[in-house]
């Protein structure tokens, strides 16, 4: 049987809401020493014990030997539990708002990927696509850089993106992607309810020409001032609060 690798999450919000959450297992909790109080060192530490989790105070040169933006609490856990694409429909059918998808097309940098599934976790996306290939996986980079928003959401990984979103175009969903094109509907103005799926493209390329021939139509956000566009990040989250806006979210 393969071993399963093990991996540290690092931050102190990663490290809390993966424990809220409960989706992996934990093994240790490491804890720099000389940490004064704080109220979310003591959650840390109450769900941790209430696990049975063992907590271990350590000098913080061993946390910095790890990474340096621990914020003085490291968990050794299993790797991110990734959904399965029909686990993930199941759970969004049963849901009793409209499915709400959100599609990463090769998204590469793990602050952006993590910043747009803390996003996605905010407003309540049902599900989180992307590509096995060329882009950023959920590792504890991203995880801290979600502020553990990821450990709530449903992701799933799959070797074909442009497949997975025509399965769910059968299922009713409209995919919808985020790209600067003259065939582009402006943001504002596209019909944004009812099931969909939002597809945000790579930095620096956008969306693929085969991801964007799966789309039944695109959007874009209009730029008044001398920069070109905004980074995926930041114009995702634009588009994932106007879509949960026309679905009555306050």
């Amino acid at each position: 049987m393969e071993e399963i690798q093990r991996e540290f999450l690092y931050g102190r919000h990663a490290v809390h809401e993966a424990l809220r959450a409960g989706r992996r297992r934990i093994y240790r909790l490491l804890i720099a020493e000389g940490l004064q109080p704080r109220p979310i060192l003591e959650e840390i530490r109450a769900m941790a014990a209430e696990r049975g989790i063992p907590i271990l105070q350590v000098p913080r040169a061993r946390l910095d030997a790890i990474t340096d933006s621990h914020q003085g609490v490291v968990a050794e856990a299993d790797p991110y539990p990734y959904t399965d694409l029909e686990q993930a429909w199941a759970e969004s059918a049963r849901r009793p708002d409209p499915p709400f998808w959100l599609a990463l097309d090769c998204l590469q940098d793990p602050q952006n990927f993590g910043t747009l599934l803390r996003t996605a976790e905010a407003v309540g996306v049902h599900a989180v696509l992307f590509p096995e290939h060329r882009s950023a996986h959920v590792t504890p980079a991203v995880v801290n850089a979600s502020a553990g928003a990821v450990e709530h959401l449903r992701v799933v990984q799959v070797t074909n993106l442009a497949r997975a979103l025509e399965r769910l175009k059968e299922r009713g969903l409209w995919i919808v992607g985020l790209q600067q094109d003259p065939r582009a509907i402006r943001y504002d103005q596209a019909d944004l309810s009812g099931p969909i799926a939002l597809v945000v493209g790579n930095e620096e390329s956008g969306i693929r020409p085969l991801i964007r021939r799966a789309c039944d139509f695109l959007i874009y956000l209009p730029m008044r001032g001398r920069v070109a566009s905004l980074n995926a990040a930041t114009a995702g989250a634009v588009a994932l609060y106007e879509i949960a806006r026309r679905r009555g979210f306050q």
